[in-house]
């Protein structure tokens, strides 16, 4: 596969420095719990979650160079096999020794679904001996970094409540782990419509190998009738809250407040794209999405 954006990336480029100028932040975080939560949550409201490419037909390539020279270089987001590297990589760059793993998304599914496949891939990093999960590329709601024992929980800004249960046996088809999220849905992608507790994703912590994130990211972009091959998604984190798009519709929650709206006009969603979402396509690209 071609990597159309890695002739962005200048060949004495600071990758670190030009990340950080990417997501706002003045200098590196220090490898601790707190710079983990600081980082992440930069990260997450500066590089837009998105899957334009994929609806442009284009697929996804986990060339680093490509991953770089897109979400930092070239005003663009991604999902999360691309938002996760770039953050698994510039984590490694400022001391925090951290992999990749594998889960099964459980958001909008009902109870009784049989288990999905593993297309979500987040961080397990080491932190003091301690291993937490951080997560830069999950689109459905903001999950923020949890120390990865039982019962963890953690609260954000969006006033929703995480947290972390072992559930199962290790190496069990379910997961042996599981993330949930009790709070707003309207801070969601519009996927987290019962009451109480709601699933986000399951995983191990088996080793995940590049070949292992290569297979699940090609299913994700390829498999047809599925989220990412027939809707026009992206997500961000806002202050307080949250934005989604689907299509034409945003949705937006912020101060306590969820409002949706219908974009009318391709010019306006344009805009829209990179003002809320900083994610800058062209009036061509735009057009050869084909959302009007």
């Amino acid at each position: 596969m071609s990597a159309p954006y890695a002739s962005l990336i200048p060949t004495d480029a600071d990758r670190l420095a030009l990340y950080l100028a990417r997501i706002g932040l003045a200098a590196p975080v220090k490898p601790t719990a707190e710079g983990l939560a600081v980082l992440q949550r930069a990260h997450r409201m500066n590089i837009g979650f998105e899957n334009m490419d994929v609806m442009l037909g284009r697929g996804i390539s986990l060339d680093p160079d490509a991953i770089f020279g897109k979400l930092v270089m070239g005003a663009r987001g991604g999902y999360c096999f691309e938002q996760n590297w770039l953050f698994g990589t510039m984590l490694a760059q400022m001391g925090f020794a951290n992999r990749p793993l594998l889960a099964r998304v459980w958001l909008g599914l009902p109870e009784d679904a049989p288990a999905s496949p593993l297309t979500h891939t987040f961080r397990l990093v080491d932190l003091d001996e301690q291993a937490w999960i951080a997560d830069a590329g999950f689109g459905g709601s903001y999950v923020p970094p949890m120390p990865l024992t039982d019962g963890a929980t953690a609260q954000t800004s969006d006033g929703a409540q995480h947290r972390i249960t072992r559930h199962s046996a290790p190496g069990s088809l379910a997961g042996e782990w599981l993330v949930e999220r009790l709070g707003p849905a309207a801070a969601t992608d519009g996927r987290a419509t019962a009451p109480g507790w709601q699933k986000q994703y399951s995983f191990n912590l088996n080793e995940v190998a590049p070949i292992d994130l290569e297979l699940s990211n090609h299913w994700t972009f390829t498999k047809p009738e599925t989220r990412f091959t027939t809707a026009w998604i992206a997500s961000i984190v806002l202050e307080d809250g949250f934005a989604a798009l689907n299509g034409r519709r945003l949705t937006m929650y912020a101060g306590g407040r969820g409002d949706v709206m219908d974009i009318a006009h391709a010019q306006d969603w344009r805009a829209m794209l990179a003002d809320l979402f900083r994610v800058e396509l062209s009036e061509d690209e735009v057009a050869g999405l084909r959302v009007f």
